[in-house]
């Protein structure tokens, strides 16, 4: 039997370039465990953008 699967796909967007306006949008994809991480990730990622590490919070 296959187990139920707990790892589940967010997608994280950059914090500062919503923030601030300008054209675009820094998006990762990444996977989680819902069972250690039931809250919101944030993470710090590159924004190739504004070219610098910025934090990158979970939208869905």
């Amino acid at each position: 039997m296959a187990k139920k699967d707990s790892r589940v796909q967010v997608i994280l967007e950059c914090t500062e370039h919503k923030a601030s306006g300008m054209p675009g949008t820094s998006r990762y994809i990444t996977t989680k465990s819902r069972k250690n991480t039931p809250e919101r990730l944030e993470l710090k990622k590159y924004n190739p953008i504004l070219k610098k590490v910025t934090v990158h919070k979970e939208i869905k």
